[in-house]
């Protein structure tokens, strides 16, 4: 697989009401163009919850993205609040499309490394540990969550993975830095980049405006949904261009070696 076609949905996540979300993104996908990989944003199940009790929702959400890959016949990706412990984990579950002979795909996932210490983020989520990379197609691709992509050695690309992807509940108020960062991340790793946020304001007051945008290995726009409303957008990667680009410009040849410790 040469190219990569991706679809990623925005929306005002509704608080606590994972069947009003599920009917909702349905809504939106119902009419989806094929693609390779389908994104939701993080917590696309409930909303950014950390005090409250989700873990009965976690089964459900897990549930419904086995299906809509299903449906859809593509890798279905977001961020759910699962038990973990005595406290949460943010997992970023990867739900592939079942094979020939099998009733349901196989599931990965990445748990968020970085809490949000002024959030208290950490009295109720556990920080994931492991750095994944998945594959789909020719394609190798970093999982991220909201808050780790203020981390860039944790994201420093390897020559391992050709797309960043990050999911979030990014705050209007910190909107500025959600769009120089994300173009950062891909101009530095040379990599296209995928996020997916939300809009609307969540159950403690907090506003999101979205953001939600496919960014090219030069931090350029390939396509981005409007601010402050519902959509998805669809587009297609090249890995033919990338190589391309990497090749004519090889600065990751000139990259400071480095163990990363978690």
């Amino acid at each position: 697989m040469s190219t990569l076609t991706v679809s990623l949905v925005q929306y005002d996540i509704q608080w606590l009401s994972p069947e009003h979300n599920f009917k909702k993104i349905e809504r939106l996908t119902a009419q989806l163009q094929p693609c390779d990989l389908l994104l939701l944003p993080e917590t696309f199940a409930t909303g950014f919850a950390l005090k409250e009790q989700t873990a009965e929702f976690a089964d459900p959400a897990l549930t419904f993205m086995r299906a809509l890959a299903a449906q859809h016949n593509c890798v279905v990706a977001g961020s759910v609040l699962v038990s973990e412990g005595d406290k949460k984990a943010n997992r970023f579950y990867w739900c592939w499309p079942p094979a020939l002979n099998e009733e349901t795909g196989r599931v990965e996932y990445y748990d968020k490394r970085h809490l949000f210490c002024l959030g208290h983020e950490g009295n109720y989520v556990s920080a994931g540990r492991d750095r994944k990379v998945f594959e789909i197609g020719d394609f190798k691709i970093l999982p991220q969550v909201c808050y780790d992509l203020r981390f860039p050695v944790f994201q420093r690309n390897r020559n391992d993975y050709d797309v960043m992807v990050n999911v979030a509940n990014w705050p209007a108020a910190r909107r500025f830095a959600w769009d120089t960062l994300l173009r950062a991340r891909a101009i530095e790793n040379q990599c296209y980049v995928l996020a997916n946020n939300r809009i609307g304001e969540d159950g403690y007051g907090t506003a999101h405006n979205g953001g939600t945008v496919a960014l090219d290995y030069l931090g350029q726009s390939l396509l981005q949904v409007p601010d402050d409303q519902t959509g998805v957008i669809t587009t297609t990667l090249s890995k033919e261009a990338l190589v391309q680009f990497r090749t004519q410009f090889p600065a990751h040849l000139d990259a400071d070696d480095f163990n990363l410790e978690c």
